[in-house]
């Protein structure tokens, strides 16, 4: 069975290059404006929100992995440099004597605290601040429909 390769035509290919270029400017730039002002990578700020976010403060490392979107490996690895800066701390999970709970601190949650105005002000001067409202209502229905399709939800 020979299945033919349908190539991206003129348009697409534009609009595939555009979102990737795009994306990752967007990025980067975050992460170098929390590195400068926090001290701390973008994947470790979001590690420090989704652990704001829950009761207690506190989520069990897979969990956080998933929400996160990264390996188990690669999440403990951020966790200990988080241990390491006193920022989270892991605790044995009550209900699984095999896994561990990622906890933020009260130092933790005041890093996070400082770094978020600075970081919200950027998402909004590089993302929202150059786009109309009805591109942004476009932007979030097309990034929802996407996670939608690839996540199976």
């Amino acid at each position: 069975m020979v299945v033919m390769t349908r190539w991206l035509d003129p348009d697409e290919q534009q609009t595939w290059r555009a979102f990737l270029t795009a994306s990752r400017a967007l990025s980067d730039t975050l992460d170098r404006e929390l590195q400068r002002d926090a001290g701390m990578p973008h994947a470790y700020y979001e590690i420090l929100v989704r652990l704001s976010e829950v009761p207690g403060r506190q989520l069990r490392m897979s969990d956080l992995a998933d929400l996160t979107g990264s390996s188990r490996s690669r999440l403990s690895h951020a966790v200990a440099r988080l241990e390491t800066a006193g920022w989270v701390r892991r605790e044995d999970c009550p209900t699984d004597r095999r896994g561990q709970v990622a906890v933020l601190t009260d130092a933790g949650f005041a890093t996070l605290a400082a770094a978020a105005p600075g970081h919200v002000e950027g998402v909004r001067r590089h993302l929202f601040d150059a786009l109309s409202p009805a591109q942004v209502d476009q932007l979030r229905r097309i990034s929802e429909t996407l996670v939608a399709h690839l996540t199976g939800s």
